[in-house]
């Protein structure tokens, strides 16, 4: 291609500071380094992750950034010694790598690698191939797929079918992935158990249809919001429980439905108190509890007892999948409707409106809106 060794300039959505809104920038993208692949974004999903890390996270995260890692693209170009990949490929950007032979990567136990962007975060501006202004521009999960172009590392990227729609694959990168794979992998949801999920937006609908197709007989689906009782039985699940409806705490009303507690649930809001909530929802002798919202700034605590008498809490990051080698199993997957991912995009609107897009999600009225280049 023309561009291939030159610096690309090109529109993104920078954040400047914390919570304040992104604005629109002429940014320079530099080219590919060793081992490194550079693409056009197609399209983006905008996550409830990257709202929290603009607005609740806090400067550590480091600005300014631009955000976004639910991307889809075509490679451009590739830097020497990168030989997976070609110009014109599909793909969709990984936030968390697999480089294949690390200790990680080579246990079957989880599905993190030694060489996940977040691993140096001290040397998140050296890692960049950002510029805007004059000041180097950090790449949020080395992914960034808030920018028409972006660069990311050959461990943290995965090709994909050709006759792919990147417009709606794209949302495999986190969300749906992450909330179908928390029930699949990691809460590992039986055939005719009883379910509850805590928060209905992109991932915890995935987390539902992930009940689903692991043969819960009983999915109920929990949110304050009265509009996602339609959304959520369309995605599978059984009941709808708004917390607002009653006066004893959720934990209580669940535990009065299920005769003792459910078996599985899965925290999908990103809330401490709801985390606490959810393990609370489960069977005191043996229920499973996943944590799945994106919190790293405040504690959770429960009581010891809680634990001790038989429940199991855990935590479930990128749904517990291989992501190299497993996102294009789920791509696969969509093309062969053995899962939704149409139904939950709400919204599309271009890059520019992504303000927009988060005031969409924040206020309910979303589920999922994709961003297009």
């Amino acid at each position: 291609m023309a561009t291939t060794g030159k610096v690309i300039k090109c529109k993104a959505a920078v954040a400047w500071e914390p919570k304040k809104p992104m604005t629109i920038e002429d940014i320079e993208v530099a080219p590919p380094q060793a081992h490194e692949v550079r693409l056009k974004v197609v399209a983006t999903g905008v996550c409830h992750s990257d709202y929290y890390i603009l607005y609740e996270g806090g400067k550590e995260h480091g600005f300014p950034c631009v955000l976004g890692h639910e991307g889809a693209g075509i490679v451009e170009s590739t830097g020497p010694g990168v030989t997976r990949f070609k110009p014109g490929d599909k793909v969709i950007p990984l936030f968390v790598s697999q480089c294949g032979e690390c200790q990680l990567c080579l246990s079957d136990k989880t599905n993190q690698c030694v060489k996940n962007w977040t691993v140096d975060e001290k040397n998140m501006e050296s890692k960049s191939r950002f510029t805007c202004k004059g000041k180097v521009i950090i790449q949020f999960m080395g992914t960034s797929t808030f920018s028409e172009y972006t660069v990311v590392r050959e461990v943290a990227l995965t090709k994909i079918s050709d006759s792919a729609p990147l417009d709606k694959v794209c949302l495999l990168g986190c969300g749906i992935s992450t909330g179908y794979g928390a029930a699949i992998n990691t809460a590992k949801v039986q055939p005719g158990s009883t379910c509850a999920v805590f928060g209905l937006g992109a991932v915890g609908l995935a987390a539902v249809m992930g009940c689903q197709a692991a043969g819960a007989s009983r999915i109920i689906a929990v949110d304050i919001n009265k509009d996602k009782s339609s959304k959520a039985k369309e995605f599978g699940a059984t009941d709808f429980v708004n917390p607002k409806d009653y006066k004893k705490p959720i934990q209580e009303v669940l535990m009065e439905m299920t005769d003792g507690g459910v078996d599985f649930s899965l925290e999908c809001a990103g809330n401490v108190d709801v985390m606490r909530c959810a393990l609370e929802s489960t069977r005191r002798a043996w229920g499973v509890s996943v944590i799945v919202g994106w919190v790293d700034v405040k504690d959770v605590s429960t009581k010891p007892v809680d634990l001790i008498c038989g429940r199991t809490w855990k935590g479930s990051y990128f749904g517990g999948w291989k992501s190299v080698q497993s996102v294009p199993k789920l791509v696969s997957d969509y093309m062969d409707k053995k899962i939704k991912v149409d139904e939950f995009i709400t919204h599309t609107l271009p890059l520019e409106k992504v303000n927009e897009a988060f005031d969409l999600m924040i206020t309910g009225k979303s589920i999922r809106t994709v961003l297009k280049m």
